[in-house]
């Protein structure tokens, strides 16, 4: 616990040196002021509007509040590892954590052209089939019956579409080796556990294509 409250008194620290950094320059300074302060510390590497920052962090906006809140608790108590945002998330308690939450999830993003599970029958694409029909041979259900048509999340499963690459391939990752946990009957775990590297790969820039 020393550790980490160590960890979170530099990482806190280090966010007043390269908030501006986290603001885009096509922005107003003045932007910084509309963020919430209980939000301010996850700027530095989501951005002031939770657009994400490149491989610093993930994109927030189009996240469900209730996901985030439930996705900061469980790196609080350590069901999600990360060596930067368990101390960050410990520096976010109470309705701190509501108010950062409702902040992200209110931002814009991208409408898309919205694709359903039936919308395509004969799908060359590994990736793309996984999305649309899953692989009912090795009990794979289609991304796309939990996280919604083309991935946009809806409540407890995130938005996929847009995401950074590099972040979903971790994350899938992260289910497989165990080092992320905290779904329903470890849901993710076990689609995760059944995926190849190269599978795991394919889908991330598929969903990351998804704009």
């Amino acid at each position: 616990m020393n550790k980490i409250i160590i960890a979170a008194t530099f990482v806190s620290s280090m966010v007043s040196l390269h908030v501006s950094a986290s603001i885009p320059e096509s922005s107003p300074k003045e932007l910084l002021q509309t963020v919430p302060v209980p939000a301010q510390v996850c700027v530095s590497c989501h951005g002031a509007q939770g657009q994400g920052l490149d491989v610093a962090g993930p994109k927030l906006a189009g996240l469900s509040a209730s996901y985030m809140v439930k996705q900061i608790k469980l790196f609080q108590v350590g069901q999600r590892q990360n060596a930067l945002m368990q101390p960050m998330a410990m520096t976010v308690q109470g309705d701190n954590i509501q108010v950062a939450a409702d902040y992200f999830a209110s931002q814009a993003v991208d409408d898309i052209t919205l694709r359903y599970r039936g919308d395509k029958v004969a799908i060359a694409d590994p990736a793309e089939k996984l999305a649309y029909q899953g692989d009912w041979a090795r009990d794979i259900p289609a991304c796309f019956t939990c996280h919604g048509p083309s991935a946009i999340g809806a409540e407890q499963f995130p938005r996929l579409a847009g995401q950074q690459a590099s972040y979903i391939k971790s994350q899938l990752e992260a289910w497989q080796k165990g080092t992320r946990k905290g779904d329903a009957d470890n849901m993710m775990g076990n689609v995760a556990s059944k995926l190849t590297a190269i599978e795991i790969d394919k889908l991330a820039h598929y969903f990351a294509s998804l704009k």
